[in-house]
């Protein structure tokens, strides 16, 4: 990569935590291998959980773990820039 006449070269997307790497996705926007890296690593470690489409806000008391997930998920929040 080329920027301002200097070779610039990749971070290794490879050895960046989840964390990092969204990060570096966030501000390099236009850097597809760092994007689809991050979707491959995403679907990889599975850390979603899947559960049917919900009926009503009540039906989130159904499934105390995506819940929790969610909470969790928040406290680890990264800020955006």
């Amino acid at each position: 990569m080329v920027i301002g006449g200097m070779l610039m070269t990749k971070p290794d997307f490879k050895k960046m935590n989840l964390k990092d790497l969204r990060t570096y996705i966030l501000s390099h926007r236009e850097d597809n291998e760092a994007f689809y890296t991050f979707v491959d690593r995403v679907d990889t470690e599975k850390k979603w959980i899947n559960n049917p489409p919900l009926d009503s806000i009540e039906d989130m008391d159904n499934y105390p773990e995506f819940v929790d997930k969610i909470r969790k998920d928040q406290d680890r929040k990264v800020p955006e820039s």
